[in-house]
């Protein structure tokens, strides 16, 4: 039975990264997510319902419009197939459980971000509103049927707690810090509050982690100047990750603190 949710979910997951693809392509110029239909960039032919099945298509296609016969980009597919094993592997991880609604819709929203963050070194606060919304809806919903609301108030408390600290740390180093990664901070408190505190600071402090080994390497190598804007969403959502597919087995050594 397990088996049927992860495949059921990894189907789930290529749907929402050929919808991921358009966000991520869309909203960081400015561009609705719902029209006009999707086209080729090249020579804007419409892309036909039989040319837009997720990752099918770019194989039957072998990676070329039908139209003019340019190339797509590599990224669609590969962002089709990261969003497809996160939601397996997170099925695998939580099961036929009620939390694995809002971590659909936590790591979907983290995906979106991180890509959108890597390129144009932005976090569009729609993304991140819509994902607090339904992260926050999914817990709610979740807390009313099971009559957990102890976890639903921590949680609660671990958003607001780091959004304090966040925002504290944009109002010392605005330079170093944008408010995107402020108004990032409480939905992975929420989240990851969920699961208990000690996911919360596995969390950042995997963030933080990171990103210092990735920055320091990046300067040593010339790629990065010190004094050079990285995309810390992108480092923020991998500690996230790191903490729900690997929280049991890294704070089992720190279970009775």
């Amino acid at each position: 039975m397990l088996t049927a949710l992860i495949v059921g979910c990894a189907l789930l997951g290529l749907v929402f990264g050929s919808f991921l693809n358009v966000v991520v392509y869309r909203v960081p110029r400015g561009l609705s997510i719902n029209s006009p239909p999707s086209a080729c960039p090249i020579c804007s032919a419409p892309i036909a319902g039989r040319d837009n099945i997720p990752l099918l298509s770019f194989v039957i296609l072998r990676g070329r419009c039908r139209a003019c016969g340019a190339p797509i980009s590599p990224r669609y597919p590969l962002v089709e197939l990261t969003s497809a094993a996160l939601f397996a592997g997170a099925a695998a991880r939580l099961g036929y459980s009620a939390t694995l609604v809002s971590v659909l819709a936590f790591l979907s929203g983290l995906l979106a971000l991180a890509l959108i963050d890597l390129e144009h070194l932005k976090l569009p606060k729609g993304i991140v509103y819509t994902t607090l919304y339904t992260v926050g809806t999914a817990l709610v919903i979740e807390a009313a049927t099971t009559r957990q609301w102890h976890r639903l108030l921590v949680a609660a408390i671990c958003a607001a707690a780091w959004f304090i600290v966040f925002l504290g740390l944009n109002l010392l180093s605005p330079r170093y810090l944008g408010f995107g990664d402020v108004r990032l901070a409480p939905v992975m408190g929420l989240e990851l509050g969920w699961f208990g505190v000690r996911y919360v600071i596995l969390g950042f402090f995997a963030a933080n982690l990171i990103g210092s080994v990735v920055g320091v390497a990046l300067i040593a190598t010339k790629r990065l100047r010190r004094d050079q804007p990285v995309p810390y969403g992108v480092f923020l959502a991998l500690g996230a990750a790191l903490a729900i597919y690997a929280g049991p087995e890294l704070l089992s050594p720190f279970h009775n603190l």
